[in-house]
């Protein structure tokens, strides 16, 4: 990631390694469909040199509260900590971009949210976390006097995380087949505010208007079963995490499970062949 990763010895490729296999919704919306060969696939061969998705990133505000919720409440594991990432190569690597926009704008960078990290007015720490079949990284940007994995970050949380803007992403853990989905909601609501995280909160698929009511809504109303069209077999709810975050909880079950297996295997396939 950084020259200083590299310095310290770790191998990007080890990284990679721990990653495990890549998500393939994406195949979903083609109903599993795969060209028979890297040359059908045109462009898409570009991806005949990718080994799949390594990790996905959440920058957050509170470091260990997020860290907390990830490997205590949803059970993953730490990959790695580093931290105190500063100076003009990390700077430019992360934030060049942003930096001409602000320039474009004529406007100071930092009332943008941009950090500086070249100066080292800022820093930035990362831990990573290993789930079953993909990294999640953690980052946070905080001024240089706060401590590392401290609550304080160097620029504001949105205040809008609707899914419906723009270059809104969600995290997307799948849950196993035998758990009651239900009820898996329901206890990871109660864990979360056990440990004090009130704002992680399921929707509901009935309309509630009020917090009351939707703690109040029945068991059954924690997820949304779907039995027709190509997504028979879907389960779904989306969840707001510790940060504010959106994530999303699903089991593939019956037809939509075997889009998914047979997607998955063509893809093998043809990685095989390439």
């Amino acid at each position: 990631m950084t020259d200083k990763m590299e310095r310290s010895g770790i191998d990007r490729r080890e990284l990679l390694q721990t990653s495990g296999g890549a998500a393939m919704a994406g195949l979903l919306a083609t109903g599993g469909i795969v060209p028979a060969s890297a040359e059908e696939a045109g462009a898409s061969a570009l991806g005949m040199r990718l080994q799949g998705v390594q990790h996905f990133g959440l920058t957050v505000q509170n470091m260990e509260r997020a860290f907390t919720f990830y490997t205590e409440v949803l059970g993953g594991t730490e990959v790695m900590r580093d931290g105190d990432f500063q100076g003009e190569r990390i700077h430019n690597t992360l934030l060049t971009d942003q930096e001409i926009e602000a320039r474009v704008r004529g406007v100071n960078p930092r009332t943008m949210g941009v950090p500086d990290l070249k100066g080292g007015s800022q820093r930035l720490d990362v831990r990573f976390i290993q789930f079953d079949n993909v990294v999640l990284e953690l980052l946070q940007y905080r001024d240089a006097d706060q401590p590392l994995g401290g609550p304080r970050s160097f620029a504001e949380p949105l205040d809008h995380m609707s899914p419906a803007f723009p270059r809104m992403m969600h995290i997307c853990f799948h849950i196993r087949d035998d758990v009651d989905f239900n009820q898996f909601i329901h206890d990871l609501e109660a864990e979360s505010a056990r440990r004090g995280m009130v704002q992680v909160r399921a929707n509901r698929v009935l309309t509630v208007t009020t917090e009351a009511q939707r703690q109040a809504a029945p068991l059954q109303a924690n997820s949304n079963p779907i039995t027709e069209g190509k997504s028979n077999g879907w389960r779904l709810i989306y969840c707001k995490g510790p940060e504010g975050e959106q994530l999303e909880f699903v089991q593939a079950l019956g037809p939509v499970k075997q889009v998914f297996d047979n997607a998955r295997a063509a893809r093998q396939r043809l990685v095989a062949r390439a």
